[in-house]
């Protein structure tokens, strides 16, 4: 649907799924979570990008992921450094 090679979509899924849980393991070591957070904050960018470039305008479900990593992002920057 947004012209991604199916060879990449357990890649794609595998990085999601990393940097879920490079999230939680933030709360353990914050250096992690803060590059999971820039990590996840650059998917979501690809996944932009892959949404424009098809001319997709269903950019809700993005909006809200996006917002919500870059939020996690900021929070953890703000309070670790």
């Amino acid at each position: 649907m947004k012209r991604v090679p199916r060879s990449w979509l357990p890649f794609l899924g595998m990085a999601l799924a990393a940097g879920s849980l490079g999230l939680l393991a933030g709360f353990a070591v914050p250096l992690l979570g803060t590059l999971a957070a820039a990590g996840l904050v650059l998917y979501f960018i690809g996944a932009l990008i892959a949404h424009l470039r098809v001319g997709s305008r269903h950019l809700v479900g993005w909006a809200v992921f996006f917002v919500t990593v870059v939020t996690t992002l900021t929070v953890n920057l703000t309070y670790h450094w």
